[in-house]
């Protein structure tokens, strides 16, 4: 009989059985739908913590991190399993929605409030920061940032990006906004203190309950449905539709459509639906 390949590491790759076992833990945990062609990710992104904890195997790892004495280590495996790409001004049609309602909302008393409710690292919310910075004048504003990863969240709380993902700001923003790093921090830039004082950055996962959070004018909760299931889908954007005002705006991916999974908004435009009063 042939010997069972094992990586440099001592790891054996990743087996069908084992790949079910992680595909039910981010559902469970994140409501996401990973399908079978992630298995080189998961083990390319799991085989770290495996060889830390000097295991060989993906069912050592998942019998680690079900046993209900590892709640650091879970939040790690579900840090590594979600997907997160962004960049600045992704997506820039909303961002000109944006604009129209920040206009339309001068003058007000009470805070014109955003919700980047899969912040990733931090892009989006700062994008909508500089916005509403430009539009609102003495308007006061809030934005709320949430991810359900600990570790993207603390780089949007850093607010230091490469270059690369910072080439769709637009020029006057990138001067009014943004600090060119030097020495160490060649090559990247960091938002200005003045805009990341103004956003707040949370934990939250919206596969729970949501907590208390107020009510907003404006969710972006864009390129994330892709990965729940139907009823998963109404679930979620159940809980984050009962944050807006009424009147308020939802925007989600170019990609994604609420056409049957809710009734409870109105499409406006593209990808961008209104609570009705």
């Amino acid at each position: 009989m042939q010997a069972a390949h094992v990586n440099p590491r001592g790891i054996r790759p990743i087996t069908d059985a084992e790949l079910a076992q992680f595909q039910r833990f981010i559902f469970e945990a994140a409501g996401i739908s990973m399908s079978d062609a992630k298995k080189a990710l998961v083990m390319g992104r799991l085989s770290k913590r495996l060889a830390l904890h000097q295991l060989t195997n993906f069912s050592q790892y998942f019998n680690f991190i079900s046993s209900g004495q590892q709640a650091d280590e879970v939040q790690i495996a579900v840090d590594l399993l979600t997907t997160n790409e962004t960049y600045f001004f992704r997506e820039i049609k909303h961002f000109d929605f944006l604009r129209e309602q920040a206009t339309l909302a001068r003058n007000r008393s009470q805070p014109f409030r955003v919700w980047s409710a899969a912040s990733s690292s931090g892009e989006e919310a700062y994008s909508i920061a500089m916005v509403l910075a430009d539009c609102l004048e003495s308007t006061p504003w809030e934005i709320l940032g949430t991810d359900i990863s600990t570790h993207v969240l603390q780089g949007a709380q850093r607010a230091l990006y490469t270059m690369e993902r910072a080439r769709h700001i637009p020029p006057a923003y990138l001067r009014r906004f943004c600090l060119k790093g030097a020495g160490v921090h060649e090559g990247k830039l960091l938002i200005d203190r003045s805009l990341r004082s103004r956003v707040l950055f949370r934990h939250l996962n919206l596969n729970e309950p949501l907590p208390s959070l107020g009510q907003f004018d404006l969710v972006f909760l864009r390129n994330v449905m892709i990965y729940f299931n139907d009823a998963t889908k109404r679930e979620v954007v159940a809980r984050v539709i009962s944050t807006l005002k009424p009147r308020g705006h939802f925007c989600v991916g170019h990609s994604e459509s609420l056409s049957g999974i809710t009734q409870a908004v109105v499409s406006v435009a593209p990808s961008i639906y209104c609570k009705p009063s």
